[in-house]
């Protein structure tokens, strides 16, 4: 008798705890919501009751709306496309002072590893006077819509790991990826196609895989939403055999309203995820292969990009991120990989040559294309791989050159960023910059600021902390903005 008014008790405060309106649940969910609203971080997402791509505020005006991050799996070689050294080229196969190689972190070379001079030949476009080599042929056309960043800098060198630092601001997965903290800040305006969409090119998929657009301890409303290259953008996106458009409404109509139900009971966000899922998925049925279908574009259209419309590409993808923009969605990712060019296969020849070729034209149309149709001031165009690649040759069938995080270039183009504008320098031999290191953290923190973000207020409470896509570092790039 007494051990059994122990367990009634303990069923009756359990009761209490959990399903009481004040009880201890019912006030950690509201901390919960509280933790999320809280106005000196400013976040406009408020949980489970709110859609997650509703559009919400920017802390401050914005300069851009959208982003297209045109990444390059693998680590371009910026001494083969933006920056040449006649003293690297004058002591070519020579061994470096141990002065530039104290401290610093390779992936397979040796202290005795060669310095590698560049066999390409370089020359300097436009009012800026940026220097391109002969692979970039079409970056002529656009060296001054692009401010040039010549001395970014990673922590990572590897490329799964590094990948992940340059997609979330971490090492290790986990971490919510750039497009997810962008469309969790700001939601989207797009009614009928996910915020944050990824689309993929190249022989196979990039290194660490899906935890590059992955929303982490974030909803998973905002993770990523890979769009297939032939086909169906997005696999199971028709309708069954008999199941007619109403029918569907029905169907999508009901299982809402019982979510609904269970998203009462429990308050869990993820219920709330999959109804949102559900509605943009009988949305999308409309939306996506209308996107997908290029009847519309110009045969000019189609030249400028390189376009095979029955073939999948960069190039298709670049013009298809021009549609999504046009069609207000927030956050648009590219892959596009085998940039890995060590040597053997992988050389600094015929495999970079054949890369160039496929990613050059149709990155030059997208600024272009952007530019005049009008869309270019209010999309922020950003294109670059993980790291750079190192001064040093590497001596594999044939000779390349190994992973380097202290100096590469990247560029960004659009909306608030200064064109034609080449910021940072690196010293004779390309080991590092001597001017305008930007770190990732704050190429971050400066995508976040031109979208109307403070990086520092952009936060997320998990397990305790206040996380944020730079961590604790990261400076706005002030020299770099309009």
């Amino acid at each position: 008798m007494q051990r059994s008014r122990k367990i009634d008790t303990a069923i009756r405060r359990r009761h209490f705890l959990g399903q009481a309106a004040l009880g201890m649940g019912g006030l950690a969910f509201a901390e919960t919501l509280a933790s999320r609203v809280d106005g000196d971080r400013n976040l406009a997402y408020g949980g489970p009751s709110e859609r997650p791509m509703t559009p919400r505020p920017s802390h401050f005006p914005a300069k851009v709306k959208n982003v297209i991050f045109l990444f390059m799996a693998g680590g371009p070689s910026q001494l083969e496309l933006f920056t040449p050294k006649p003293l690297l080229n004058e002591y070519h196969n020579q061994v470096p002072p141990d002065s530039f190689m104290e401290g610093r972190r390779f992936a397979f070379l040796k202290k005795d590893a060669k310095l590698l001079g560049s066999a390409r030949k370089f020359e300097r476009y436009g009012e800026c006077g940026m220097d391109l080599s002969e692979l970039l042929p079409h970056h002529q056309k656009i060296v001054d819509d692009v401010c040039w960043l010549r001395g970014v800098s990673t922590d990572v060198f590897n490329h799964g790991p590094a990948k992940l630092f340059m997609n979330c601001g971490f090492q290790a997965p986990g971490r919510p990826s750039l497009g997810s903290w962008v469309t969790y800040g700001l939601g989207s305006e797009s009614q009928d196609l996910p915020g944050f969409v990824v689309l993929q090119s190249g022989p196979r998929g990039p290194r660490a895989g899906s935890t590059l657009w992955a929303s982490g301890f974030l909803p998973t409303g905002f993770q990523g939403v890979p769009f297939r290259s032939k086909g169906s953008p997005i696999l199971h996106l028709n309708n069954p055999p008999g199941i007619d458009r109403p029918d569907q409404g029905d169907f999508t109509q009901t299982v809402s309203h019982l979510n609904r139900l269970r998203m009462e009971a429990v308050q869990d966000p993820e219920i709330e995820t999959r109804m949102q899922a559900y509605e943009t998925a009988f949305a999308m049925q409309m939306s996506a292969p209308e996107l997908s279908r290029l009847d519309d574009e110009s045969p000019e259209t189609l030249a400028a990009y390189g376009v095979d419309p029955d073939k999948p590409s960069f190039a298709r993808n670049c013009l298809l991120a021009r549609r999504l923009v046009e069609r207000d969605v927030r956050f648009i990712q590219l892959y596009h990989t085998d940039w890995d060019h060590h040597g053997g296969s992988e050389n600094l020849e015929g495999a970079l040559e054949g890369i160039c070729k496929e990613v050059d034209q149709p990155a030059a149309a997208l600024v272009q294309d952007l530019k005049q149709r009008g869309l270019l001031d209010e999309t922020l165009v950003i294109w670059g791989g993980e790291f750079g690649r190192t001064p040093m040759g590497e001596v594999r069938a044939t000779i390349g050159r190994d992973h380097h995080v202290d100096a590469f270039t990247m560029w960004m183009a659009g909306g608030g960023v200064k064109p034609g504008y080449i910021h940072g320098a690196t010293d004779d031999l390309g080991f590092g910059p001597t001017e305008g290191r930007v770190h990732v953290h704050d190429l971050h923190a400066t995508i976040l600021h031109l979208l109307g973000l403070d990086h520092k207020r952009l936060t997320y409470r998990f397990q305790g902390r206040d996380f944020r896509l730079t961590d604790v570092h990261g400076e706005v790039v002030h020299e770099i903005l309009t």
